[in-house]
């Protein structure tokens, strides 16, 4: 599962601009999350933030990745870490 958020000043999701849910094989996975640039809000903190689970339990998260602007932004390799 990934998501786009806006991010409050405490750290707290605020608005879902964007989600996506993906199938892993533990193998690397491409994606792109489409949003509503119109909808990015301006001076905000957003952020990308994912989260893995298997038989419903969490098993690795991402850590929050902080997205400037709404354009096309190659993030490189998004490494996921074990969930504590």
């Amino acid at each position: 599962e990934m998501a786009l958020l806006v991010i409050d000043s405490r750290g707290r999701p605020q608005k879902l601009l964007a989600s996506a849910k993906q199938r892993g094989t533990a193998q690397p996975l491409p994606f792109q999350l489409r949003f509503a640039a119109e909808a990015f809000p301006a001076g905000s903190r957003v952020e990308l933030r994912a989260r893995a689970s298997q038989s419903g339990q969490l098993i690795l998260h991402l850590p929050a990745v902080q997205i400037s602007q709404p354009t096309t932004q190659l993030l490189g390799n998004l490494e996921m870490i074990k969930a504590p």
